[in-house]
């Protein structure tokens, strides 16, 4: 398995504003690991989300990420963590897309 593939795990700090009644996005911090990303497989999509969404990848870290997240991003695209898989030292996300103002 290679762990060739660049993600990023997003985290953003924002703050609400009453006026609009929307959260104002103040900052955004990335931390990049290197992983192995997939499709995920049918049988592991059918046990998380019991039907198939947008679209399915499973990330696989070498070392555990400890630190809190919002995302996973990938290229341009970003990822809520819908199962989180530890290991002994190991660890798996099963993430799916999400549609995010930026």
């Amino acid at each position: 398995m290679r762990f060739d593939k660049e993600v990023y795990f997003y985290t953003e700090k924002s703050d609400y504003n009453a006026k609009t009644g929307d959260y104002d996005r103040l900052e955004v911090s990335e931390v990049p690991r290197s992983a192995s990303v997939n499709q995920t497989e049918t049988a592991m999509i059918r046990m998380v989300y019991d039907s198939i969404p947008q679209e399915s990848l499973t990330v696989r870290l070498q070392n555990k990420y400890e630190k809190p997240f919002d995302y996973i991003r990938i290229g341009e695209k970003l990822y809520k963590v819908d199962k989180r898989i530890d290991l002994y030292t190991k660890q798996a996300f099963i993430v799916s897309e999400v549609q995010h103002g930026r």
